[in-house]
């Protein structure tokens, strides 16, 4: 099976051009491809299909196998894979994911290769049912108490396809993630788990984020969390609606645009291509 490492932001997943590859177990080859040492080593694996309704079709799998709505930095991987490949021959596609049909338009380098994306990521849902998560009414979950062992948070939720847990903490660098992480992301008010952003004012238009992923712990980095953290920080009113996302693998920017969508840009980066023997 030839495959294609890519990041966006340090967000690295395994890709694969289903125009012309097979892959009729996905949950097993993540969990495969996934594992340092033993498989290629990443946040997981994305599939680029064909679609009746788009350009392209995404379907994305963490690291332990289960598949998420979205990622928004695997979408822009998949953008430039797409057009640096052939599939696409214009600077603005659609994909279809789980969380609908997304708008990407694609930067080029002197190279004449995609190296940035701008995402249409569009519009955040707010209410819980729509999140989801177990919390009565249509109100959006807005600096609510979430007690966590010896701690209680304020959390903000929103789904932007797929579900998100922001907490705004006074110092991020130094945050134990990988403790409180796993058991906000299993609390049994969010039926479908949750990623967690943890993330660190910095000014008006600036923030720095870490991200507890859904079914792959943290990782360098986490688009549709970016997303969320630009909607969040505006409901708190910590931030404009339009930032820049300091996160471990790199900047987003990105803006809440008062028609309601969320846009996003950033790097999409190739970082080799190979074949791999599914065990």
């Amino acid at each position: 099976m030839k495959f294609a490492k890519m990041h966006g932001a340090g967000n690295d997943y395994v890709y694969v051009n289903c125009f012309e590859e097979e892959v009729p177990e996905p949950v097993k080859l993540a969990i495969e491809v996934s594992r340092p040492h033993f498989g290629i080593g990443s946040d997981g694996l994305i599939l680029i299909l064909p679609s009746e309704v788009a350009d392209v079709r995404m379907r994305m799998f963490n690291a332990d196998g289960s598949e998420s709505e979205m990622c928004g930095n695997g979408i822009r991987c998949v953008a430039k894979y797409a057009y640096d490949h052939g599939i696409v021959n214009k600077n603005e596609i659609h994909a279809e994911t789980l969380a609908g049909i997304l708008t990407l338009q694609i930067f080029t380098n002197d190279a004449g290769k995609a190296d940035r994306v701008k995402v249409m990521m569009g519009k955040p849902r707010l209410v819980p049912r729509d999140i989801p998560m177990q919390e009565e009414g249509d109100e959006p979950v807005v600096g609510k108490d979430l007690e966590v062992l010896d701690r209680t948070f304020q959390i903000t939720c929103v789904s932007m396809g797929n579900p998100h847990c922001v907490i705004f903490v006074p110092e991020v660098d130094n945050f134990p993630v990988e403790k409180y992480g796993p058991l906000i992301e299993n609390n049994s008010i969010f039926p479908n788990r949750t990623n967690v952003e943890f993330v660190e004012i910095l000014s008006r238009n600036e923030v720095r984020q870490r991200t507890w992923e859904r079914g792959s712990g943290e990782t360098l980095a986490c688009g549709t969390g970016a997303c969320a953290v630009t909607v969040a920080g505006a409901l708190n009113g910590l931030t404009e609606r339009r930032i820049v996302n300091h996160l471990l693998g790199g900047d987003l920017e990105l803006e809440w645009a008062e028609g309601d969508e969320v846009y996003m840009t950033g790097p999409a980066v190739q970082v080799f291509e190979g074949e791999y023997r599914p065990q």
